[in-house]
C-alpha cells in the first residue's frame, strides 16, 4: 500500500446485517473514519443468525469445498439416507435443481476445486490471528481460544481416503501434526478408543461463544460511533446509477454507500442492485449438551460423523449436517437426534446422561453459493452497493478479512486480497 495515499473522504455507509460479517465491516469502516449505520431486524448475536450456530471453529484448513469430484455419484444416497451428513428433501428437488447442477459442476474437476481452495485460503489463512485482534479490541479476548483443532480417524487408511482434501490444504500452506493412538487419547481422553489416528492443526482456534462474540463486536462498533437500527432492508433507491438511500420497512435511510451482509436474505437485495446470485440455504443443525461429563481440551471432528465437536461456555456443541430444502420448510429435528447419536458414539461418557441431560437444539441457514465462495465486491447495477455475503461454511472464520476487503473497496484503497475470485459476475 502506498503510504502517501490521502485519507478517504468520510462517507455515510449502511451495513445491512449485523452478523459476524456485518459487524466486521462496521468496525473496519469506522476505523477508516466513515459514519456507519448497522441495519438488522434481529438481535445482534441472536439465534436467528448463521454465525450463532456453527461449530465455532476458526480453521485455516476449511479450504475444501463441499462439492468435490465424484459428488454426483452420491446423490441417490443423499436422497434416501436420512443419516447421511448431507441430505436432500425430495419435495424441494425441482426448486433446487438449478443450484444443484451448478453445485455439482463447481466440483467436477480437480482444477476447479483447486481454484476454490486458493480463493478460500486467502480468506482463512490468518483467520485465528485476525479474530484474536478483533476480540482483544472489543474487550472479549477470552472468547477466542487458540488450542488447535483435531481431526480424528479410525486409522491411517481412513485418513488416506481423503487424500485430495488434505493435499488441497497442504498446497495452501496448512501444516499439521500426525498423532497416534496414545497421543490422541492423552490429549482427548474422552474420545472413544476406536479413533487410532488423528491430525492436529495447531494453528487452528475456536470461539467459546459465537453469539456473545458477535454481540460484543457490534457493541464495540456502537461504542466507536456506529448506529444500530432495528429494521429490515427491502431494496435501494438508485438514481442515475448512484445510491441515494436504503429502503426499509421503517422508511428510507439516506446514505452514500451500502453493504449487503444479510446472509441468506441477501439474494433479493443483490438482485435489486443488478446481480442474480445462485445461492441457497445449506441448512445446518447443532445440539448443545449442558453440563456434560466431557470437557474437550481441543475441538474434535470425527471422520465418521463429519461433525464439529466443541466445548463452549454453554456446553458441548455438536454441529454439522447439510440439509438442502426450501428455506421456509419446517426444521427436521431428526437431524439433531442424529447429531446426538454421533456424540454418544464418539464420547462413551455421554451414554449414561444423554436421556436426562438438558439439550439445546438449533437450526440455521448457511448462505451457500454453488462454488463455495462468498460474493464480495461492488454490485453490477451500482458501484455504491458492495456485496459481502454467501460465506457458506466459513462465515465466522472469514468475517474479519471480509470486513477489511469491504472497507478497502469503500475507502478506495488497494484491497487486502485479490477480489476477483469473489465477484458477482461469475454467476452470469
Amino acid at each position: 500500500m502506498n503510504s502517501k495515499t490521502s485519507p478517504p473522504a468520510a462517507l455515510r455507509v449502511v451495513v445491512i446485517g449485523a452478523g459476524i460479517v456485518g459487524a466486521a465491516c462496521a468496525i473496519e469502516l469506522l476505523r477508516d473514519g466513515h459514519a456507519v449505520t448497522l441495519l438488522d431486524p434481529g438481535q445482534p448475536g441472536g439465534a436467528q443468525a448463521a454465525s450463532y450456530g456453527n461449530a465455532a471453529w476458526l480453521s485455516p484448513a476449511s479450504v475444501v469445498p463441499v462439492s468435490m469430484p465424484g459428488l454426483w455419484k452420491k446423490i441417490p444416497k443423499y436422497l434416501f439416507d436420512k443419516n447421511s451428513p448431507l441430505t436432500i428433501r425430495w419435495s424441494a428437488l425441482p426448486s433446487l435443481f438449478p443450484w444443484l447442477i451448478r453445485f455439482i459442476w463447481a466440483g467436477a474437476s480437480v482444477a476447479r476445486v483447486e481454484a476454490t481452495a486458493r480463493a478460500l485460503s486467502a480468506l482463512l489463512h490468518d483467520a485465528p490471528a485476525r479474530h484474536r485482534g478483533l476480540a482483544q479490541e472489543a474487550g472479549v479476548a477470552d472468547l477466542i481460544v487458540s488450542s488447535g483443532l483435531l481431526y480424528a480417524y479410525p486409522d491411517r487408511a481412513a485418513f488416506e481416503t481423503e487424500a485430495l482434501a488434505w493435499r488441497l490444504r497442504r498446497d495452501n500452506g496448512v501444516s499439521w501434526k500426525e498423532l497416534d493412538a496414545p497421543a490422541i487419547h492423552a490429549l482427548v481422553p474422552e474420545l472413544d478408543r476406536k479413533y487410532q489416528f488423528a491430525i492436529l492443526l495447531e494453528q487452528g482456534a475456536h470461539c467459546a461463544d459465537p453469539g456473545a462474540y458477535v454481540a460484543a463486536l457490534v457493541r464495540h462498533a456502537l461504542e466507536q460511533g456506529a448506529i444500530l437500527q432495528r429494521a429490515k432492508a427491502s431494496g435501494f433507491d438508485l438514481q442515475n446509477g448512484r445510491l441515494r438511500a436504503v429502503l426499509t420497512d421503517n422508511g428510507e435511510l439516506s446514505c452514500d454507500r451500502a453493504v449487503i451482509a444479510a446472509g441468506i436474505h441477501s439474494k433479493s437485495l443483490a438482485k435489486s442492485a443488478g446481480d442474480k446470485i445462485i445461492m441457497e440455504s445449506e441448512r445446518g443443525y447443532h445440539v448443545v449438551i449442558e453440563n456434560p461429563p466431557v470437557k474437550l481440551a481441543v475441538p474434535v471432528m470425527p471422520a465418521d460423523a463429519k461433525t464439529g465437536n466443541t466445548s463452549t461456555l454453554a456446553g458441548l456443541r455438536i454441529a454439522g449436517q447439510v440439509e438442502l430444502t426450501r428455506m421456509q420448510t419446517a426444521p427436521d429435528w431428526s437431524r439433531a437426534e442424529t447429531l446426538l447419536r454421533h456424540a454418544v458414539a464418539t464420547y462413551p461418557a455421554l451414554a449414561s446422561i444423554i436421556k436426562t441431560a438438558v439439550i439445546q437444539r438449533w437450526m440455521g441457514h448457511r448462505p451457500s453459493t454453488t462454488d463455495g465462495r462468498p460474493v464480495l465486491g461492488p454490485a453490477s447495477g451500482c458501484q455504491d452497493v458492495i456485496h459481502a455475503f454467501g460465506h457458506g461454511h466459513i462465515g465466522l472464520a472469514s468475517g474479519p478479512v471480509s470486513g477489511r476487503l469491504v472497507a478497502d473497496f469503500i475507502s478506495g484503497r488497494p484491497t487486502v486480497i485479490d477480489p476477483a475470485p469473489y465477484s458477482a459476475k461469475r454467476f452470469r
